[in-house]
């Protein structure tokens, strides 16, 4: 089956799509990427987008409108793909992460997580089934709605001797914690560990925006970062956020680390009298350090390797300091292993999109903390001409 996966992440950069083929069933899948696309956002609605994430009013009129402006976005993605690849049997669609609160309470009130870009406008114009709103089903049964690649990246990705973390980079950071393939597959469903660990360039987006008035949107390699000296006192306050005291299974977003936090330490900097780059440098360790204390405090053990993904695997100074705190542990980008880091979170939502065809369930209970295996996702199909009738 041909599917396009397609994502716009909490960095709110842009379209990520992919063409995969994929066969076989659950678990047991070969997949092969026909190729990628990556489609930015037109820069009045990536700013209206991100009002909407930090928290803006607006009325239901304009978030009717932004949902359908976001929807032929990403059919426009879609469509880039099928002109150059060919048909596709099937779209799945992750959307665009506007909100995301977890469960509270312990489970008495459930989890809601909104994604704009609604499934049956993207089939309607490109005439292919759609699968769009994968989080509901998990957050109806009790859980998270996030994050739901570490099955996937169980599939894609284990080794047959090594443990591996394979840590995501985007707007928020997170983590899959895969055992030694024999190990991962002895167990039905595979045994794998996986839960959002906070920040990654959210928080560096948003400086990079504030020092550079608006010129710059992120730090290309992480070369201004560079250039400064990280303040520890800051980062060690700001490790005591009650977020990382909070064991997994567990989630976040901007929601806590994005515009409100960032409105929180920039007062902070201001007092410690930092220059951007030293602000940048701060930032980027306080990634990198909440990242390893993450896996301190709630893996089994470290794992013999790391793989990136995500835009912040570009960045050259948060790698170096996740090298740093990390010591002796491999750190490589899922390229080096066969999997293209640009990419792969789209190329997840499509092998989650081809599970829902099946009926296969896409969520990981132990990730998540659902009460029950579910399929993910809404199925949109194409419109019938009023004139054709349906078949008995």
């Amino acid at each position: 089956m041909r599917v396009i996966g397609l994502i716009s992440g909490t960095s709110v950069d842009g379209i990520d799509g992919v063409m995969v083929d994929i066969r076989g069933q659950g678990y047991d899948l070969t997949l092969t990427v026909m190729g990628g696309t990556t489609q930015p956002y037109p820069v009045d609605l990536q700013h209206t987008i991100c009002q909407v994430c930090a928290g803006q009013p607006i009325s239901l009129a304009a978030l009717a409108a932004l949902d359908e402006a976001i929807a032929h976005c990403f059919a426009d993605a879609a469509q880039a793909l099928m002109d150059q690849y060919g048909p596709a049997d099937l779209v799945a669609s992750h959307g665009q992460t506007v909100f995301h609160r977890p469960p509270i309470a312990g489970g008495q009130t459930l989890g809601y997580s909104l994604q704009l870009g609604r499934g049956a406008a993207i089939a309607t114009r490109l005439q292919c089934p759609t699968i769009s709103n994968f989080r509901a089903a998990d957050i109806a049964a009790g859980g998270e709605g996030a994050p739901l690649v570490p099955p996937v990246d169980g599939v894609l990705l284990a080794d047959p001797v090594h443990s591996r973390c394979v840590q995501n980079l985007g707007g928020i950071g997170n983590v899959a914690y895969l055992p030694p393939r024999d190990k991962l597959l002895a167990q039905t469903p595979p045994v794998i560990l996986g839960w959002d660990t906070g920040p990654a360039n959210s928080l560096l987006d948003l400086a990079v925006q504030h020092f550079s008035n608006g010129e710059q949107t992120f730090d290309a390699g992480g070369q201004w970062a560079a250039q400064g000296q990280p303040d520890g006192d800051l980062v060690a306050t700001w490790l005591q956020h009650p977020y990382f005291d909070q064991p997994p299974p567990k989630s976040t977003g901007r929601e806590l680390f994005g515009w409100a936090f960032w409105q929180q330490i920039q007062g902070e900097l201001a007092q410690r009298h930092l220059s951007p780059a030293d602000a940048l440098a701060t930032l980027g360790e306080f990634t990198a350090r909440s990242i390893v204390q993450e896996y301190q405090r709630w893996l089994p053990q470290l794992p013999d390797q790391i793989l990136l993904c995500g835009g912040g695997s570009r960045n050259q100074y948060l790698r170096d300091r996740l090298a740093h705190h990390l010591p002796g542990i491999p750190l490589l980008t899922t390229d080096a292993v066969g999997v293209p880091s640009d990419l792969k979170e789209a190329i997840a939502f499509a092998v989650l999109g081809f599970w829902r065809h099946q009926g296969f369930p896409g969520n990981l209970p132990a990730v998540t903390g659902a009460q029950a295996w579910v399929p993910l996702g809404d199925i949109a199909h194409p419109l019938m001409p009023a004139t054709a009738a349906p078949e008995p």
